[in-house]
């Protein structure tokens, strides 16, 4: 245990590594917030080595005393919410407000205070007076936690909190990009938390490769792209190691002609654009009827035209920019094809170039072909394509021809059948009336190219444990 870092400076000066370290840039102005560790395998290796030993003795102790550690955990986030916000704001992009760095970090203590609170107890499988069985989970032993730069406190959370509950020792790797964010947050759980439970190694990618081969490592868990999924299935193979995934998706969100326009276009609004386009399980291809077509265009354009973008630290922001260069170039590259393709964008699709930060104004697309770039490849940015349909087979049929499946979502004035439509949607989470809403109480995941294993609840405690029978 650490000594609690509760001021913004206290935060940066527990995690920055001074000159020596890799400069890290504001995505919104360009100028420098801090240095990363440049950390090595070595220190890869001295990480895993800590973690193992500490593993015996945190594994013995009950769910209750790790719970209650949780618990504790939320409290000195909570204490260190607004710190942890700014530090998120400047790294990441994401304003403070809306649904972004406050709400990210204060989602950090609830999720642990609900992992706290899940009772996982020994199912009785058979007791007949011949036979007595019980399934119960044990520790898997170390995790290796790689999370990314869009949420990389609130994930990191999602990734430790189970597998901490569950009596696994985590080393966690950062994104590139956003590892001030998860070192400050690490530092404030390591204030509670007993030395070497959990460990944070910053690097390079091949930090990553390395911690998702290495042979002391028991799972990984990874979200990020389906690219990225499949080396670390492909690294970890010689050991077996246990893995879930979540990975890329391509989110189709689909209108059905009973829908009100103008009472689902703010939802509809932040399904999509919630982190500024910059989440897996965004809204990325929206289908509506024919008949609702035009209603919904001038609905979504009015609620944009409503959502001021630009530095997070300004209060009246609510969208920020990309987060690095690359995802901007991906979403300007999407969006001129849209163009080329002859599609009509309603609002936005010309950046200033000549403005400091990797901001991509919200662009609204209509009128689209459905195999356009901007429509069959995720997107993740600031870029809506709004598809006609004329039957809702195709809708579903559109929804459903892309190669993942993480979420979708089905808009209707009645939830029955918006039901039944979602049930022939292949995706792992399909909302109604909403798009994106994850709940600690239930479990998410993949289909498809989407990654596989579950988190989240329950079930996913169940992934951060070994099953184990008992009969006789």
């Amino acid at each position: 245990m650490s000594q609690l870092p509760s001021t913004y400076a206290d935060l940066l000066a527990a995690v920055d590594a001074g000159t020596d370290g890799r400069e890290i840039r504001d995505p919104a102005t360009g100028e420098t917030i801090g240095h990363a560790p440049r950390d090595t395998t070595e220190d890869l290796d001295d990480a895993i080595a800590a973690a193992t030993a500490a593993q015996p003795a945190w594994g013995r102790r009950s769910h209750k005393e790790r719970s209650d550690l949780l618990l504790r955990a939320a409290d000195a986030l909570e204490a260190c919410a607004e710190p942890l916000a700014e530090l998120l704001s400047r790294e990441q992009g994401k304003p403070l407000n809306g649904p972004n760095a406050r709400f990210e970090v204060g989602a950090c203590a609830s999720w642990l205070r609900a992992t706290a609170g899940f009772e996982l107890e020994e199912n009785v499988l058979v007791d007949d007076g011949e036979t007595h069985a019980v399934l119960r989970y044990r520790p898997i032993g170390v995790v290796g936690a790689i999370s990314p730069w869009n949420w990389p406190m609130m994930i990191s959370v999602w990734q430790l909190a189970p597998a901490l509950r569950m009596g696994n020792t985590v080393v966690t790797k950062p994104s590139e990009y956003t590892p001030l964010s998860v070192l400050a947050l690490c530092a404030v759980l390591n204030s509670v938390f007993p030395d070497d439970v959990l460990r944070v190694v910053s690097g390079e990618r091949e930090i990553g490769s390395a911690l998702s081969s290495h042979p002391d490592i028991d799972k990984v868990m990874f979200t990020g792209s389906t690219a990225t999924g499949r080396k670390i299935i492909e690294s970890s193979a010689e050991t077996i190691k246990r893995l879930t995934l979540e990975l890329g998706g391509n989110d189709p969100g689909i209108v059905l002609e009973d829908a009100d326009p103008v009472a689902i276009a703010e939802d509809l609004f932040w399904g999509a654009f919630i982190n500024t386009g910059q989440t897996c399980a965004a809204l990325k291809r929206l289908y509506v009827p024919d008949s609702l077509y035009d209603d919904v265009c001038a609905a979504l354009v009015d609620v944009a035209g409503k959502m001021p973008m630009g530095v997070g630290l300004e209060e009246e922001n609510v969208l920020g920019p990309l987060q690095n260069k690359a995802q901007y170039d991906v979403v300007d590259r999407l969006v001129e094809a849209a163009k080329d393709g002859g599609a009509k964008v309603l609002v936005g699709g010309n950046p200033d170039t000549d403005q400091p930060g990797f901001f991509y104004p919200t662009t609204l697309v209509a009128d689209i072909d459905p195999d356009n770039p901007l429509v069959t490849e995720e997107q993740f940015g600031p870029a809506l394509p709004i598809i006609r349909y004329s039957t809702l087979d195709e809708a579903i049929e559109a929804a459903n021809s892309v190669d993942v499946g993480l979420g979708a979502s089905v808009w209707s004035s009645d939830p029955d059948r918006a039901r039944e439509v979602a049930a022939r949607i292949e995706s792992g989470t399909i909302w109604i009336n909403g798009h994106g809403g994850v709940d600690p109480r239930i479990p998410f995941g993949g289909v498809k190219k989407s990654g596989y294993g579950l988190e989240f609840g329950v079930e996913g405690l169940k992934g951060l444990g070994l099953p184990q029978v008992i009969s006789g």
